[in-house]
Parts: structure tokens; sequence; C-alpha cells
């Protein structure tokens, strides 16, 4: 009678070797994104200070529709609950 095991496999150099690549180009593009969003927030950064009140007004608004958002969608998830 044969004994019906799974074999067990091992990464062949060639796995490895992708795996390995794989690894590479992922750090390398989250070095690249993290260079990117350092870059867009070092330029909204200057952009606030030399237009501080514009600055102020779009975090206000911006703010205002995150609430009204946030309003809406609980007033919508209460009306999914008063009709069940």
């Amino acid at each position: 009678m044969m004994d019906e095991t799974t074999p067990t496999t091992t990464p062949t150099a060639t796995q490895a070797k992708s795996d390995e690549t794989l690894y590479d180009q992922a750090k390398d593009a989250l070095s690249d994104a993290g260079e990117a969003i350092s870059d867009a927030v070092d330029g909204v950064v200057d952009a606030a200070k030399k237009n501080p009140v514009a600055a102020a007004a779009i975090a206000a608004g911006t703010a205002a529709a995150v609430a009204g958002a946030a309003f809406g969608i609980s007033k919508l998830l209460d009306k999914d609950d008063d009709g069940k």
C-alpha cells in the first residue's frame, strides 16, 4: 500500500530570485511614493505659510464638508434602521 502524503517542496533558485526582485521593486516603489508625498507636503506647507488666511479658509471648508458628509451618512443609516 502506498502512503499518500503531500510532497514538500522547497523554493528553487529562480523562485527565490523572483521573490527578491519583487521585494526590490516594491521597496523602490514605496521609496518613490514617500519622496513624492514629502514633496507634496512641503509644497502645501509653503503655500500655507505664504497665504495663511486662504489656508485657514480651505481647512474650514474641508472640515465643514467632512462634517456634512458624516451627518448625511448618519441620517441615511438612521433611516435604514427605522425601516426594519
